[in-house]
C-alpha cells in the first residue's frame, strides 16, 4: 500500500477538501504514476454533488490524468520508470464480453470500472481519481503520451479529446466533408480542432455571437448563430455530419434539418433532463439519424493521443491550484472558462 493525498467530496453539499487515503501496492501488471496534471470535467462536478444519484463517498474525482511513471510491476512491458503516461475515464472492464473483445471497453456489457466512483459501473472497491498525487492502474488501461511539451494541455484529451474524436472517427469524417459542431465549450473546442485536422470543413453553431473570433481561431471555417433563423436556413440539407456537444436540453429539430439525406447527428452532451422529442418527419423524409457516443476504448484513446501529437493538438486551458477547485466548479457552471480547467498537482501539498 502507498499513502496518497488528494481532494475529496465527503458528501454532496460540502466543498471538496484535503483527504488522505491509500493506493494499492503495485502488482505484477500495474503502473504507478505520479500525477502532474489533472483536467477538470463537468462529470467531476456531477459526481461530487451526487447529481446522478450514484456517488459513493468519499469521492476523489478526476479522469484526465497526465503524470510520470514511478514504478512498474514485474510483468509490465509497455512502460518504464520515467515515462510520461496518461489515464482516462476507465481503469478496468470485464475483458470478456464482446465489446471488450473488440476494444470497446467503454461499452463493456458487464460494466466498465470508472477511474473514480468505479462501483457505479463495475462493482468492487470504490475507485478514487486524479485529484491526488499518485495513482496505480493496470498497464492495459494506461496510455502512452508522446507530446513533448505543454503536458498540462494534454490532460483534457483523456476525456474531452476522446469524447469528440471517437464519433468523428466512427462516422468517418474526412476531407471534402461539411461537419457541424454544436457548442463551443470543453468538448466543442476539441471537436473543432480535431475535425479540422481530419480535413473537414467545420461550421460552429453557437448561441453566442461573441464566440465567433475564437471559433475561427480554433479551426472553424464559419460560425452560425443558431438563434438566427436566416443563418440556419442557409445551411439546410447540407451537412454530412453534426456533432452536438451541448449538455443542456434544446431543440434538436433545428439541427436535424441541416443534415443531408442519410446523414447523422451524434450527441455527446449529457443533459440533466431530456431534450424535447424531435419531429419524426424530419427523420423519415431524409432517412436522417440521431446517434450517441460515449468516450472511447483504450486502443482508440491511444490512437487519438497519437493523432493529436502528430497534428500538434492540445486543449485550450486555464491552469488552477488544487485549493481553487471549488471556485473552479462555480465558474464552470457559469461557463467561465476557455475551455478547460487543469489542476497543477504540484500545488496539492501546499493545499
Amino acid at each position: 500500500m502507498s499513502k496518497a493525498i488528494g481532494y475529496a467530496a465527503l458528501d454532496p453539499s460540502t466543498p471538496l477538501a484535503p483527504y488522505s487515503f491509500s493506493r494499492r501496492a503495485v502488482g505484477a501488471n500495474d503502473v504507478q504514476i505520479d500525477i502532474l496534471y489533472c483536467g477538470v470535467c463537468h462529470s467531476d462536478l456531477h459526481t461530487a454533488r451526487n447529481e446522478w444519484n450514484n456517488t459513493l463517498y468519499p469521492s476523489v474525482p478526476g479522469h484526465e490524468i497526465v503524470g510520470r511513471v514511478t514504478a512498474v510491476g514485474s510483468a509490465v512491458s509497455r512502460f518504464k520508470v520515467g515515462d510520461i503516461a496518461g489515464v482516462g475515464c476507465l481503469v478496468d472492464s470485464c475483458r470478456n464480453c464482446p465489446s471488450c473483445g473488440e476494444g470497446l471497453e467503454q461499452y463493456c456489457e458487464n460494466g466498465f470500472v470508472g477511474t473514480y466512483n468505479g462501483p457505479a459501473f463495475g462493482g468492487g472497491e470504490n475507485t478514487l481519481g486524479g485529484y491526488s498525487d499518485i495513482i496505480v492502474v493496470d498497464e492495459k488501461f494506461v496510455l502512452r503520451v508522446s507530446h513533448t511539451d505543454n503536458l498540462a494541455a494534454v490532460a483534457p484529451l483523456l476525456c474531452a479529446g476522446i469524447t469528440t474524436y471517437s464519433p468523428l472517427r466512427q462516422w468517418k469524417v474526412g476531407p471534402g466533408q461539411k461537419v457541424g459542431v454544436v457548442g463551443l465549450g470543453g468538448l466543442g473546442h476539441m471537436a473543432v480542432k480535431i475535425a479540422n485536422a481530419m480535413g473537414a470543413k467545420v461550421v460552429l453553431f453557437t448561441t453566442s455571437p461573441d464566440k465567433k473570433e475564437d471559433a475561427l481561431r480554433l479551426g472553424a471555417s464559419e460560425v452560425v448563430v443558431s438563434k438566427n433563423q436566416d443563418e440556419m436556413a442557409a445551411h439546410a440539407n447540407s451537412f454530412d455530419f453534426i456533432l452536438n456537444t451541448v449538455a443542456a436540453p434544446h431543440n434538436l429539430d433545428a439541427f436535424l434539418n441541416l443534415l443531408k439525406r442519410d446523414a447523422t447527428m451524434t450527441l455527446v452532451g449529457a443533459p440533466a433532463s431530456p431534450h424535447p422529442s424531435p419531429n419524426v418527419f424530419g427523420l423519415i423524409f431524409k432517412r436522417r439519424r440521431i446517434a450517441g457516443s460515449l468516450i472511447g476504448g483504450i486502443a482508440e484513446t491511444q490512437e487519438m493521443l497519437d493523432f493529436c501529437a502528430e497534428h500538434g493538438i492540445v486543449a485550450d486551458i486555464e491552469m488552477i491550484r488544487m485549493q481553487d477547485i471549488n471556485d473552479a466548479y462555480e465558474r464552470m457552471l457559469r461557463s467561465d472558462v476557455k475551455y478547460r480547467f487543469v489542476i497543477d498537482m504540484a500545488t496539492l501539498k501546499a493545499a
